[in-house]
Order: C-alpha cells, then sequence, then structure tokens
C-alpha cells in the first residue's frame, strides 16, 4: 500500500507537511535515486533520501505521537540554529526518541507564552492549517488606553501588507499608571499578525504573551523556560480539534518522565517522600490533603500567594492588586499567630513555675550593693 512521501515523512517527524511539500518542490528529495516531484507516492520497499542523506526504515515506522506545551520566555528563537547564536526553543525541549519535535505555529524572538511541539508532522500541519480557524488568546501590554473607535476599527478588520486582519475579540484587563493590558483574540497566526494590527493604529505594544491555543490555556505554574506533557484527555481534545483520532493503545502516560513534566515532577516527589509514604492503607485510601499532601497544579497556584510581578499578565476581570492584598492578609495572620504562642508561651512558663517549690522557683537577680 503506497502513500504520499509528504505525509509519511510528516508522520515520522521530520517537519510538517508543508514543509516536506517545500523540500520536495525544492528537489531535495529522492526516492530509489530519482528526484520526485509533489504528489509521489512510497511504498515500504522504497528508499527515500533527503538532501542525499539516507531516511533509516525505522524513523518510517509510525512513532508514538507526544504533545508538549512550552512556556517560551524573551530572547529564545523559534529555530534550530540561529546566525546570531541566540537560545534556542528547542534546546530547552526533551528528547523526542526515534521522532523529531515539530513546531506547532511560532512566536518572534520579542514574544513569550505558550508554544505546541508534537511529533506528528500531519497533526502540526493540521493545526497551522488556515482553515482549521483555531483561536489564539495573547495579553497585550500597550501605551495608552484605547478609544472605542479604536477598538471598533480593531473588530471591523484593517488592512495589512499581506491583506486584511482583525481581532475577533478584545478584553479590557486593566492595568496602571500608562500601561493597559488588553486580551485579544484571533483565528490565525500569520507573522506577528497582532503587533503590526496595533500598530496600524500607532499604539505601541510594549509586552505580548499568547496566553491560549484553541482549549489549551498556559498554564500559571509553567515557568518561562519549562515544559510539561499534554494528558491523554488533552492530547484527545486537540486530536478531535482538528478531526484527527488518536491511534490504537496510545496513551500519553508512556512516556518518558521527566522533572519539567508535570507526570515527571510528580515521579520526583514521589521519591523524595520515602517508601512508604503516600501509598495506599490496608483499608484502600490514600492520604488527602491535609494529611501531608500539597495541593498540585491549577489549586496549588490558586492556594499560593504569588509575588506582584511573577504571576504573569492579568486575566480579564481579575484585580491587578489581588497578590498584594493576599500578601498583606497572610502577613497579619502570621503576625497573629506570633502573638498567639508567645501569649501560650508565657501562661505555659507561669503554670510550671507556680508547680515549683519556692527555693527552685525563679527569683529576681539580687542587686550588688558597695559597703
Amino acid at each position: 500500500m503506497s502513500e504520499k512521501l509528504q505525509k509519511v515523512l510528516a508522520r515520522a517527524g521530520y517537519g510538517s507537511r508543508r514543509e516536506v511539500e517545500g523540500w520536495i518542490a525544492a528537489g531535495r528529495v529522492s526516492v530509489n535515486g530519482q528526484i520526485v516531484t509533489l504528489g509521489a507516492r512510497v511504498g515500504e520497499n522504497d528508499q527515500i533520501r533527503i538532501d542525499g542523506n539516507p531516511i533509516p526504515k525505522t524513523r518510517l515506522v509510525q512513532v508514538k505521537r507526544r504533545i508538549i506545551i512550552y512556556h517560551k520566555p524573551v530572547g529564545e528563537v523559534c529555530s534550530r540554529e540561529d546566525a546570531e547564536a541566540r537560545p534556542l526553543v528547542f534546546d530547552a525541549l526533551p528528547s523526542a526518541g526515534r521522532g523529531r519535535w515539530v513546531m506547532v505555529g511560532r512566536l518572534d524572538v520579542n514574544t513569550s507564552g505558550l508554544l505546541l511541539f508534537t511529533t506528528d508532522g500531519e497533526l502540526a500541519n493540521k493545526l497551522m492549517h488556515p482553515s482549521s480557524t483555531i483561536e489564539r488568546e495573547y495579553a497585550v501590554r500597550v501605551f495608552g488606553q484605547l478609544a472605542v473607535e479604536q477598538i471598533e476599527t480593531l473588530l471591523k478588520g484593517v488592512e495589512l501588507e499581506d491583506g486584511p486582519a482583525k481581532f475577533e475579540q478584545i478584553l479590557d484587563a486593566g492595568g496602571e499608571g500608562m500601561n493597559h493590558w488588553y486580551h485579544v483574540v484571533l483565528n490565525e497566526g500569520r507573522n506577528r499578525e497582532v503587533r503590526r494590527l496595533w500598530e496600524s493604529l500607532g499604539v505601541q505594544v510594549s509586552r505580548l504573551t499568547r496566553v491560549r491555543f484553541g482549549h489549551l490555556a498556559l498554564p500559571r505554574h509553567l515557568r518561562p523556560g519549562r515544559w510539561e506533557e499534554l494528558t491523554e484527555e488533552e492530547s484527545t481534545l486537540l486530536l478531535e480539534m482538528v478531526g484527527m483520532a488518536p491511534a490504537p493503545g496510545e496513551a500519553q502516560g508512556d512516556a518518558p518522565r521527566h522533572p519539567h513534566s508535570r507526570e515527571g515532577r510528580r515521579h520526583v516527589k514521589g521519591q523524595r517522600r520515602g517508601a512508604g509514604e503516600g501509598q495506599a492503607d490496608e483499608s484502600g485510601r490514600r492520604p488527602g490533603r491535609g494529611q501531608g499532601q500539597a495541593p498540585r497544579g491549577r489549586e496549588a497556584t490558586e492556594e499560593a500567594p504569588t509575588r506582584r510581578g511573577r504571576a504573569g499578565p492579568p486575566r480579564p476581570g481579575e484585580a491587578r492588586g489581588s497578590g498584594r492584598a493576599r500578601h498583606s492578609s497572610a502577613s497579619q495572620t502570621r503576625r497573629g499567630e506570633g502573638r498567639e504562642r508567645s501569649e501560650h508561651g508565657g501562661e505555659g512558663r507561669g503554670r510550671s513555675g507556680e508547680g515549683r517549690g519556692d527555693s527552685q522557683a525563679r527569683q529576681p537577680p539580687r542587686r550588688r550593693t558597695r559597703r
């Protein structure tokens, strides 16, 4: 049974289908010693070469599909190599095993936030294709607040160099001083489209972060430069979004653990707790929260106070000073507990002194006088 060449190479993780089609059009791919063109089909016994390098048969066997979410920091380049020797997003990723990480879209060097990577080039191609119309949400910090007329213009659309563009949604997220935050949503991912839309009105963007791709939101606990493997449920929803089905027997939990991943953090924490701790007892129950088990993930970040400026851009409807308020209430609680402990401590010492004999009771020091 033969398949299209670009589909076979994309599934093997060599790149997205669009990338592979570009290689074929440029004459970089050959089959059985002959340069092929778009539309070529290959079978199991055909020898494929890219730039003269043979593709091992083992690589053409369907690679386990893996999907990770990466928090790109400002300053990293979305490329496999850079002439200026700047840090690359691929340097921070885990090993893909027999596969190869394919980036879903890209962010410019001055933009941070959510990036998806997968070992399935076919999936990457479908997620990036304009026909998918997957929502991308960005948190944008601009200088000054927009007028109503400017917001209406961005929602109706403006003409850019590569065609018309618009935001599907604009949400006011507040701000401090002259800096103001907005959350914007659009259904495509053209080069620097968000920045160019704001610049078309003469508005200066000082910070830009992608916070959502489709149904996947950037986790609050995921720090810049860290990655996290998607759960089986999250992967299934992503596949259904583009009309793909999970492979038979596919389970995201079989992927290698890593301290940066969700499963890896749980694995390392379990090792640190030691043998027997956190295991089920004879009744089959596990210790819940409040019995020494700390909350994880989003619940942990919601319960723990955060420093101002470390929690990232505000979400729509979220007060900018809420982190400071949590800090003040927490510090007051700690001060109250300290006073309570000191009062109890004083009472305890008094009781212990009263229970002793007069000779053992604590006496005030005698003052020495000179004659």
